[in-house]
């Protein structure tokens, strides 16, 4: 297991110095590890918004992470969060 986690580690690092990135998100609990490429930002001013579960249903869904324009200046992404057995919804703050 140890093995494991040093080689995702080193990999995910590694990944920070390549200009496309790929971005490995686990999750304590999640059913599995979900990796996914990242482009080149569409233009200036973009944010990469990661991609999260969400409740359906008894189920979780999945939604893909992808290119933002923040709605105002100064604006960043605060992510989807469970807090005492309740999610809360991702929204843009200043």
């Amino acid at each position: 297991m140890k093995t494991k986690l040093l080689a995702v580690l080193l990999f995910a690092g590694s990944a920070l110095f390549a200009a496309p990135a790929v971005v490995v998100g686990v999750g304590v609990g999640a059913p599995v590890p979900v990796a996914a490429y990242v482009g080149r930002a569409p233009g200036p001013g973009y944010v990469w918004v990661g991609g999260y579960r969400y409740p359906v249903g008894a189920g979780y869904g999945w939604h893909a992470g992808y290119w933002a324009r923040p709605p105002y200046a100064h604006a960043y992404w605060v992510a989807p969060r469970y807090f005492g057995h309740r999610y809360y919804r991702g929204y843009w703050r200043r």
